[in-house]
């Protein structure tokens, strides 16, 4: 089973606890951080971050015949952008091995 997920105020207190620094100002830094991101991401920026991976915005064809998967009624799907993430080759090193001892039989 997966480990429990990590939140923002995990993080805030995992730096307060490594750094010392105010948890206040910790927070205001974690949130224009991600301000930064979704402001380059609307300017259709590629946001890179060396080590840890890729933001861009791509295009996803629009479609006449759709279904909304909760009702089962066919929509339309106009085109639009949508936010990617693409692993950094580091991160994907530290994660490769991660699943591999779990099993695949359910």
């Amino acid at each position: 089973m997966a480990n429990p997920k990590l939140t923002k105020a995990m993080i805030i207190e995992n730096l307060y606890e490594k750094h010392g620094i105010n948890r206040a100002d910790i927070h205001t830094i974690i949130d224009e951080f991600f301000e930064e991101i979704k402001e380059g991401l609307k300017k259709d920026q590629v946001i890179e971050l060396r080590g840890f991976g890729t933001f861009e915005v791509r295009t996803r064809k629009g479609r006449e015949k759709a279904r909304n998967p909760k009702t089962g009624d066919l929509v339309s799907v106009e085109t639009h952008g949508v936010a990617i993430f693409r692993p950094g080759k580091e991160l994907k090193e530290c994660v490769w091995d991660l699943r591999a001892n779990d099993s695949t039989d359910n």
